[in-house]
């Protein structure tokens, strides 16, 4: 977690490559000029896990120096986990902790054609937060994550969807039973969730890699995006057997979209048929297609939703 700048994914999976570490897996998300990534590694030699402390100490020394920058207020954090991570509900807990949605305003952070609402519901007991903004995928999860890591309890939620909109409402209190009492705290929730939409909103272009997979590939792979101006600005890193699917959102050093001919340049480096160009889109979504039909479910009769009482996002109604 740190500061983010043009070239640090390069930087990153360089550092790694030269200490013998295998990127297996990866996911990284930048937001309001921070990043976050999730990275599994394997040890080069044994293919397995890093079981030497002093090499992980090494390795999260290393990663510390090339994430700190003197212009940080925040400060750079850098840690290991052995156990099993979700990793998009890790990158949530962590940008919450970093606090990326203070500093931003209305107008750079909500673009979703949306609005929030907080309001106490006295005669039930409960606050009720409704959300209304543009459908896409893992929406849901997105805001159940963020109330969750706020310490509030989700008793009974709708959602409606008519395809391009989708609409949230939830019944919460705070883990001690509290409602949301003060107007601050409500203002707070509003800013969170709108932070936590926004996460994953990109407006870059889209770049597919499949590739045979190898040592050191996401290493070079980044460093020819450096060498020819491209600032990742999302990644999704797997493997699968021997191969590797990567997908990358890319602009220019300057934030601005990317000119085609570097592209086609980046693409005659690492291989056409091996990297692909493929239409952007702000939510990193297909086009919802199809004629708009409403969709309407309560989070108490649908049984999908076992996945998030796994993860302890909801709560049965009390």
């Amino acid at each position: 977690m740190g500061m983010d700048r043009p070239g640090l994914m390069s930087e990153i999976s360089t550092l790694l490559a030269t200490m013998n570490c295998n990127v297996v897996a990866a996911e990284l998300w930048t937001h309001n000029m921070r990043v976050a990534c999730v990275i599994h590694i394997t040890d080069e030699l044994s293919n397995g896990p890093i079981e030497s402390p002093e090499k992980l100490n090494t390795i999260k020394g290393s990663l510390y120096s090339v994430l700190k920058s003197d212009k940080d207020p925040k400060g750079a954090r850098t840690d290991f986990a052995m156990s099993v991570t979700h990793s998009e509900r890790r990158l949530h807990q962590m940008m919450f902790a970093d606090r990326d949605y203070e500093g931003v305003s209305d107008d750079q952070m909500w673009d979703l054609d949306g609005k929030i609402r907080v309001e106490n519901c006295i005669e039930k007991g409960y606050s009720v937060v409704n959300i209304e903004s543009q459908n896409r995928p893992k929406f849901l999860f997105d805001t159940l994550c963020t109330l969750t890591d706020m310490e509030y309890v989700v008793f009974h939620g709708t959602v409606d969807t008519d395809g391009q909109k989708a609409y949230q409402e939830y019944y919460i209190r705070h883990v001690d039973g509290r409602t949301l009492d003060s107007e601050a705290e409500r203002q707070k929730v509003i800013l969170c969730l709108k932070a936590a939409i926004n996460r994953r909103v990109t407006k870059g272009l889209r770049l597919e890699l499949c590739s045979d997979d190898r040592v050191g590939l996401l290493s070079d792979v980044t460093r020819i995006f450096r060498e020819h101006g491209l600032f990742v600005i999302r990644a999704d890193v797997n493997t699968r057997g021997d191969k590797a699917f990567n997908v990358f959102y890319v602009r220019d050093a300057s934030g601005n979209q990317v000119d085609l001919k570097v592209i086609e340049a980046v693409r005659q480096e690492i291989g056409q048929a091996v990297l692909q160009v493929k239409e952007a889109s702000s939510l990193c979504t297909s086009p919802v297609g199809g004629t708009s039909t409403r969709a309407r479910f309560s989070f108490g009769s649908l049984r999908p939703f076992q996945i998030l009482y796994n993860l302890g996002l909801i709560r049965p109604s009390q």
